[in-house]
């Protein structure tokens, strides 16, 4: 069973001053700042990769990095996986529609315990 993951869609980056972090990300290291988004995000382009810096609302506090992996439907790309007998997270929902396109991502655990995305843009409809 293969998902055909065709490549690093986004990576979500936890920060504790999401102000200081697009300061540092967009004058520091150059990156284009795309655009932002409530509560607490903050999109930079990276080449084909997209970085979101995201600042948690509450006490919580994220320790690592989120990878999003690219497929062609993310709802399809999710019911293989709980087929398959993988534990997910967050079933597929759209979060967006960025550039007139619908963003869609659904969330599992990796054999680790890591969380990762699934992430894929399909045109508005």
């Amino acid at each position: 069973m293969s998902i055909a993951a065709t490549h690093i869609a986004q990576v979500a980056v936890p920060v504790r001053n999401l102000d200081r972090a697009r300061t540092f990300y967009r004058d520091k290291l150059g990156l284009p700042h795309l655009f932002d988004a409530p509560p607490g995000l903050a999109f930079f382009g990276c080449g084909e990769t997209r970085l979101m810096l995201s600042q948690p609302e509450g006490p919580e506090t994220a320790t690592s990095a989120i990878l999003y992996y690219g497929v062609p439907d993310a709802g399809a790309a999710e019911a293989e996986l709980r087929a398959g007998g993988v534990a997910i997270e967050q079933p597929a929902h759209k979060i967006a529609t960025v550039n007139g396109k619908q963003v869609w991502l659904a969330f599992m655990r990796d054999s680790e315990g890591n969380m990762i995305g699934l992430m894929s843009e399909q045109a508005a409809g």
